[in-house]
């Protein structure tokens, strides 16, 4: 099975996995499914009391197979292109071709679409017959559906999910349309070429599901159905664009990262529909049983975020939006576990309502797939984003002014029986460890988040309580002065096995002070200790910490090890290198774009710049970032390995913006404005 052409964004193959699970997703803001599948799911709509809180199974007209009768041993390959978020299937046979294309239109979010074209290649008169297997059966065992009256040509059924989160809670609506699909087609002996679309509407109203079939035939009969997907798609691609020029395979790993993840987030021209966040499988999984049940966790914060907030700030702002939304859910559950709430002196910590499903869930049951449950580490790791992901700032400075409260009150009195403050009871990130006390990753996220909170209040002049900062300086940070390095926790014995990332986040994203040596020290404690069949994503961050160390072999020795989770044909990204854990794992693509995005260009967000201090691996010449996002203003930012070179393509609107200048470590400037490129010498580092 090997890829088309050297393009490393498109992955071609002659033969399927032999796992389905490993099969590419096609997902946009509100549908996914996974190719030859036949369900589908919708975003926000789950079944299951809590406890069993699961995506909800909705049948879908997708899952087909097509066979072109009486031909003998035909060629076939099966085509993902990144470029156009298209899947495709093509059958060669002798004098003709029959090509299956299936995608989840990027901009009517609520359409998903397949088409079936037959291709005549030599000069015969006679009809050919292509059949069609459809996988559909029109129910569910997660959904209440009823038949209505067909629509447009199209036939509808409409319903409920069947169980409810809470007793008497809601039950989200489903409403679906889709193109009949027969059992042949055929291309009639006066035709050279014929396609036939079929289109699939799904929405949470019957108002919205016939708009959206309505637009998608009007659409289709101009035949410009599956342009206007990819026009929209490749807008997309090219406002978060990034190129390098490297080992084919590491390239090909970047594109499939950045389709995936893009896929996942919501459309900039569709902002009706709320975001209903992203799991570690994305939207394309999370039935009964598999990947976390498509719940969402920390990995959307600490892991994607990052990334997304650089890219694309419209995105990262509705992740934070969601997380507002969902907050009294985090409250009532904090209510029902005994903790206290609110803004009040006493206020205790606010569990985040994980695992996160529909709306307001409170996650007081059981979490699937062996996971945790609400524990304190999952809450944790949704603060990173709220407090700028990255060492950064949230992507607006527009922030309710709930927020510096929302983000200060977990913390507020959390251990302060004892003094000083000890946050007792915890999880780590590492999950070999539970009940521990004084995590060294949860007091520094605890200290930055207070920290932060009365930053933002200042900024927004509002006034900040005394214990905010006073509680921060008193959370105690775990430390070995003999050693120079930070124990994982209190009592920590060096040596002990470690599950995954957990100390060495404090370096990046958390940017907790510490020198050179007790970063290395950190790395050098850790490395050996983590489990090597452990979650994809660790591996990022030692890549990142050693590449700011400028170990740069180091540093791609553990890039390398992200391989093993990255299957073929397709590059989708596996839990564990086993294959065992949740499938389209883009908690692991999040840490391996915080690779390229953070790691080779030095990049560091900060209250007073954009820090730079580009390092490579010896096997890469050129990275390339196109619309990064920066106080309202895009650049574009070139480094090689004999300068950096930084250009402002979009200027911020912002009457009072300040005007952008590249300041190095030895003081000069180089002034940035619109369509003025800044060359600032040989690989330097400095800050924006």
């Amino acid at each position: 099975m090997a890829d088309g052409e050297g393009d490393p964004g498109v992955f071609t193959a002659t033969a399927l996995p032999g796992d389905p699970r490993l099969l590419p997703t096609l997902t946009n803001a509100f549908l996914g499914t996974r190719v030859f599948r036949d369900i589908l799911h919708a975003a926000g709509v789950y079944s299951g009391a809590a406890g069993d809180t699961h995506r909800a199974d909705v049948p879908s007209p997708l899952g087909l197979c097509m066979a072109a009768p009486g031909a003998s041993s035909p060629a076939e390959s099966f085509t993902l292109n990144t470029w156009t978020g298209t899947f495709s299937h093509t059958i060669q046979c002798p004098g003709y071709t029959v090509t299956h294309q299936i995608y989840a239109h990027h901009s009517l979010v609520h359409l998903m679409a397949f088409s079936i074209t037959i291709r005549r290649l030599d000069g015969s008169t006679h009809p050919i017959t292509v059949q069609l297997q459809s996988l559909f059966l029109p129910q569910s065992q997660d959904l209440d559906l009823s038949p209505g009256p067909d629509f447009q040509g199209a036939h509808y059924i409409y319903g409920q999910t069947l169980v409810p989160e809470v007793a008497g809670g809601p039950r989200p609506a489903v409403h679906m349309l889709w193109s009949p699909v027969p059992q042949s087609l055929a291309l009639g002996g006066e035709e050279r070429e014929r396609c036939w679309q079929f289109l699939t509407a799904v929405a949470g109203s019957e108002e919205e599901a016939k708009r959206s079939y309505s637009a998608g035939l009007s659409l289709a009969a101009a035949g410009s159905l599956h342009r206007s997907h990819v026009r929209a798609w490749a807008a997309l691609r090219r406002g978060c664009s990034v190129e390098l020029d490297g080992p084919l395979a590491l390239r090909q790993a970047l594109h499939g990262c950045l389709y995936y993840l893009l896929s996942a987030l919501p459309a900039r021209d569709s902002p009706r529909a709320p975001f209903h966040g992203i799991s570690p499988g994305g939207l394309s999984n999370g039935t009964r049983g598999e990947d976390y049940w498509g719940h969402v966790f920390w990995d959307q914060d600490t892991w994607m975020f990052p990334n997304i907030l650089l890219l694309h700030p419209e995105a990262a702002r509705a992740i934070l939006q969601y997380r507002i939304r969902t907050l009294e859910g985090a409250r009532h559950n904090a209510r029902e576990q005994g903790h206290q709430v609110g803004p009040g002196p006493r206020a205790g910590p606010a569990p985040d309502p994980v695992p996160s499903g529909t709306p307001g869930w409170a996650g007081t049951g059981p979490c699937p797939q062996g996971d945790p449950g609400p524990g304190r580490h999952r809450t944790l790791g949704t603060l990173p984003a709220g407090s700028g992901g990255a060492g950064g700032s949230p992507p607006s400075s527009r922030v309710p002014e709930e927020g510096p409260r929302a983000a200060a009150a977990p913390w507020v009195c959390w251990g302060c029986e004892v003094s000083p403050p000890v946050p007792t009871g915890v999880m780590p990130p590492d999950e070999y460890h539970s009940h521990v006390d004084n995590s060294a990753y949860t007091n520094a996220v605890a200290r930055r988040s207070l920290n932060f909170a009365a930053d933002l209040a200042r900024d927004l002049l509002l006034p900040v309580p005394e214990e905010w900062e006073d509680r921060a300086r008193k959370i105690k940070m775990p430390f070995d002065e003999e050693r120079k390095y930070h124990p994982e926790y209190d009592g920590y014995s060096p040596g002990e096995p470690v599950k995954q990332a957990d100390v060495v986040l404090l370096g990046f994203p958390l940017m907790h002070p510490m020198s050179a040596e007790v970063r290395r020290n950190d790395l050098e404690m850790y490395e050996p200790v983590t489990d090597p069949a452990g979650p994809a994503m660790t591996w990022s961050m030692f890549a990142v910490g050693w590449l700011e160390l400028k170990e740069l072999q180091r540093a791609w020795k553990q890039l390398e090890k992200c391989f093993s989770n990255i299957t073929e044909p397709f590059k989708v990204w596996v839990e564990n290198s086993d294959g065992s854990g949740a499938v389209n794992f883009l908690t692991g693509m999040g840490g391996f774009l915080q690779v390229i995005l953070f790691g080779f260009t030095g990049f560091r967000i900060t209250s007073s710049g954009l820090l730079f201090d580009p390092s490579f691996p010896d096997d890469i010449t050129k990275l390339k970032i196109s619309s990064i996002s920066y106080l309202g203003n895009k650049l574009e930012v070139t480094i090689t390995r004999e300068e950096i070179r930084m250009e402002v393509t979009e200027a911020s609107q912002e009457p009072l913006a300040p005007a952008l200048e590249a300041v190095l470590e030895s003081g000069q400037c180089f002034p940035l404005g619109e369509g003025r490129a800044a060359a600032p010498g040989s690989a330097p580092s400095g800050n924006l």
